[in-house]
């Protein structure tokens, strides 16, 4: 017993444990007294964090650039390309202040903030008794996005990713979780999605994260060709779910609207395979029309492309 109690310790990892616990409670102090403030003041913080952030997090901010470069070129002035990046890192610290916010505002504050536009694709769809399969991407106001949708449409279990850090990933968790929704893990997640959809229940899929060729299937992705996620596609086809693409939209970071668009049908021939392939590019052109209509709004300093052009993320 003394042996085993020896070999699972280890000082320096209890150690670092412990600056991790001592950090995420002075966080925790820090989201108190920002509460205390007003929405003005709470907002000014997290701008001012982001601009700091485009100037200190120089990794982050050549990631954006280079992802700029491989998919506009010389079509787009370099000032452009700077106010893109620059808002990427504002847009990343307001998605997080949205996060804080869930912890502590009513359904009715929320209600006052967002409004929804096409529900009636949604409604269309549940009058077929149909489950529904959102397929949406780190664009805009993400995380008041499935808030919205657990909210005031219909609770989803959206599929993350594991974090590092266990303390800060609860958080994370119970503020998106907070009005009725669920979330899953991305391991593993498909036999739990069929679940949902065979009980006719609502699941949200990012689509626009790195994926090897082992998880993905090739797209056409804004003129590059890349791996992306063939789930929403496989699970409308087999169990009959309905792919509806979302996003929650904004003009001046104050109101919010949520917007559906028209159900992205996969066909049912004898070619599964081509049935799949097609409907997985149809969500690509989605996402990459909405990018390419509003660019600044996509999450540029995440390396999307390293998967398949791990080159470029070496300069």
């Amino acid at each position: 017993m003394d042996n085993i109690i020896e070999i699972g310790y280890n000082p320096l990892l209890n150690y670092g444990m412990d600056l991790v616990i001592m950090g995420f409670k002075l966080f925790l102090l820090l989201e108190k007294i920002l509460m205390l403030l007003p929405n003005k003041a709470r907002k000014n913080f997290f701008t001012f964090l982001a601009s700091l952030a485009y100037y200190l997090s120089s990794r982050y901010r050549n990631t954006g650039f280079v992802n700029l470069d491989f998919i506009y070129g010389d079509t787009l002035s370099h000032t452009q390309k700077k106010e893109i990046v620059k808002y990427s890192f504002r847009n990343l610290l307001l998605n997080f202040l949205h996060l804080m916010e869930l912890r502590h505002i009513s359904k009715d504050e929320l209600a006052k903030k967002i409004t929804i536009k096409n529900r009636e694709i949604v409604d269309n769809v549940h009058a077929q008794n149909r489950a529904v399969i959102y397929v949406t991407s780190h664009y805009c106001a993400w995380e008041l996005g499935g808030i919205g949708i657990g909210t005031f449409v219909e609770p989803l279990a959206a599929v993350f990713r594991k974090m590092k850090n266990r303390e800060y990933e609860q958080w994370v968790l119970e503020s998106r979780e907070r009005f009725g929704n669920s979330s899953l893990e991305k391991r593993n997640v498909m036999r739990a999605l069929i679940s949902l959809v065979k009980k006719k229940m609502a699941s949200g899929i990012l689509i626009d994260t790195a994926m090897n060729q082992r998880e993905g299937i090739e797209v056409d992705f804004l003129g590059k060709k890349v791996y992306q996620t063939p789930a929403p596609a496989y699970l409308a086809r087999k169990y009959d779910a309905a792919i509806i693409p979302v996003v929650m939209l904004s003009k001046d970071e104050e109101s919010y609207e949520l917007v559906f668009f028209d159900e992205i049908v996969v066909e049912k021939t004898e070619n599964e395979q081509e049935d799949i392939q097609k409907a997985t590019q149809l969500q690509a052109d989605w996402l990459g029309s909405l990018i390419y209509n509003q660019p600044k709004c996509w999450f540029w300093i995440h390396r999307r492309f390293k998967g398949e052009y791990p080159h470029i993320y070496k300069r």
